[in-house]
């Protein structure tokens, strides 16, 4: 199974990146965001930070392909007219970021990782209110834009800076679920695309990367049955709850403990 694969994948590696995988994609049925940040945690936790961001990119384009069409694509693209400054800057910057990171090193890039992903999950957890004047959300929409493809480019992940901007606007739960799927849609393809051109992106990990399409829309589709049926809060909560403690763990793993 593994002879198309990179050599650091043996079989047992590939059963963890399925089961990390699977549960990214059911948080993100339920919730709408955090696969990337799952999957980078996750597994990166047992093989090359590299290897772990090039795996996340196609079952992340795939999910996020899927949750932005939920409600049509009249709707989708409805999404794209209102935050098209947002997803300008995102799609600028998280394709030039994307160059950088091969002269990061390994603990640098975790610490970026982890540091940024405790912080948010923290914030929520603690309930600290998240408003904007309106007069400020151009500004701010551009602004979390460019933060979130500056992180985005490096580790696959540029939820935080846009659940901040829409969660300030009071976005409302399934406009917030479809918006997000748009964003991370595009940014998912710019991440592609940026990674194509830093080598990061290769037929061997993006093989990898397409057998994880398999665990992550089944988790999706559970996901949903989730979002639809359950209360969404106390899973959110524990959501964040487990985002804690992977970004722990990668700031872990940064220090080398």
């Amino acid at each position: 199974m593994t002879e198309f694969l990179p050599p650091a994948l043996s079989v047992p590696v590939v059963l963890a990146a399925f089961a990390v995988t699977f549960f990214a994609g059911l948080v993100k049925g339920a919730l709408g965001f955090a696969m990337p940040m799952i999957m980078i945690s996750g597994l990166s936790s047992f093989m090359p930070v590299e290897l772990a961001l090039a795996g996340l990119i196609l079952p992340t384009l795939t999910t996020n392909l899927s949750q932005s069409l939920r409600q049509g694509w009249q709707a989708a693209w409805g999404s794209v007219q209102h935050f098209w400054r947002m997803l300008l800057a995102l799609v600028v910057f998280l394709m030039l970021s994307a160059q950088a990171l091969g002269f990061l090193s390994g603990p640098i890039l975790l610490a970026i990782l982890g540091g940024p992903i405790v912080l948010f999950a923290l914030v929520q957890l603690a309930g600290v209110p998240l408003r904007l004047s309106v007069a400020r959300r151009r500004r701010a929409e551009w602004t979390s834009g460019v933060i979130a493809g500056l992180y985005g480019g490096v580790s696959g992940v540029w939820g935080p800076p846009v659940m901040v901007y829409l969660i300030s606007v009071n976005t409302e739960k399934h406009d917030m679920v479809r918006v997000l799927g748009v964003v991370f849609l595009i940014g998912a393809v710019a991440l592609l695309a940026g990674h194509l051109i830093s080598g990061v992106a290769n037929a061997a990990s993006l093989s990898f990367s397409a057998l994880m399409i398999v665990p992550g829309m089944l988790g999706l589709w559970l996901g949903y049955r989730v979002q639809d049926r359950l209360d969404a809060v106390r899973f959110r909560r524990w959501t964040l709850w487990v985002m804690v403690i992977m970004g722990l763990n990668l700031l872990r793993q940064a220090m080398g403990l």
